[in-house]
């Protein structure tokens, strides 16, 4: 999965003027093959134009105008992880806990004897106690 990152800049609002240039599309298509152009060379590929409203204020009353700003939208890959797996988010390690359950491997040794239980019950110096 490739990560990228994003650039989005204003669109021209003129053309540029050059020999054999003359009518405003024509300008106006060359300030923007320059603006793409310049960024393409730097790893910038155009995604798309957006129009979008940006709320200002307007005069002393400080009333809100809505304008719309044409915006251009650029996008490149992020150079540190092209072609690397992306990484999660680090969360601070914890010490490894003890697991409860059996061993992973069982323990060398021997294991102590074990005879039967005993069938006489050991004697009790209170009755009271054994009584309940």
């Amino acid at each position: 999965m490739q990560r990228y990152e994003y650039k989005v800049i204003p669109a021209p609002r003129r053309g540029e003027k050059s020999r054999g240039v003359k009518t405003t599309e024509d300008r106006f298509a060359l300030a923007l093959t320059m603006v793409m152009n310049d960024l393409g060379r730097d790893g910038w590929e155009y995604i798309r134009a957006d129009t979008l409203p940006v709320d200002e204020r307007a005069g002393f009353t400080g009333g809100v105008k809505t304008s719309f700003q044409n915006m251009l939208v650029f996008r490149r890959v992020i150079e540190a992880e092209a072609g690397a797996p992306p990484k999660l988010l680090a969360v601070e390690e914890a010490p490894a806990l003890p697991r409860l359950g059996p061993a992973e491997a069982p323990v060398a040794g021997v294991a102590p004897a074990l005879g039967p239980a005993n069938a006489v019950a050991p004697a009790v110096s209170n009755p009271s106690v054994a009584a309940e």
